[in-house]
């Protein structure tokens, strides 16, 4: 099921699937954030915004409004488990 990774809680790991917006798109994809890529959810700031996310090595801080149109889909460990 896909998610916004605004709504994603800490500590999950999810694979970005599309964006919402184009014009986001290009500043996210210099940061690595593409489409396919794994990130993990590291830290919420206590108001929840800004997010701070893992991606491709290094820790990203984005703006709720950035995070808001982000697609997601949570990794599941039970097909990890299975390999």
């Amino acid at each position: 099921m896909q998610k916004r990774l605004s709504e994603i809680e800490v500590g999950k790991t999810v694979i970005i699937t599309s964006f919402e917006k184009d014009d986001i798109f290009l500043k996210l994809m210099e940061m690595g954030c593409v489409p396919g890529e794994t990130i993990l959810v590291d830290q919420k700031a206590p108001l929840g915004d800004p997010i701070s996310i893992l991606v491709a090595g290094y820790n990203l801080s984005l703006r709720i409004s950035e995070a808001d149109n982000i697609w997601v889909e949570e990794v599941s460990i039970a097909s990890n488990s299975n390999k």
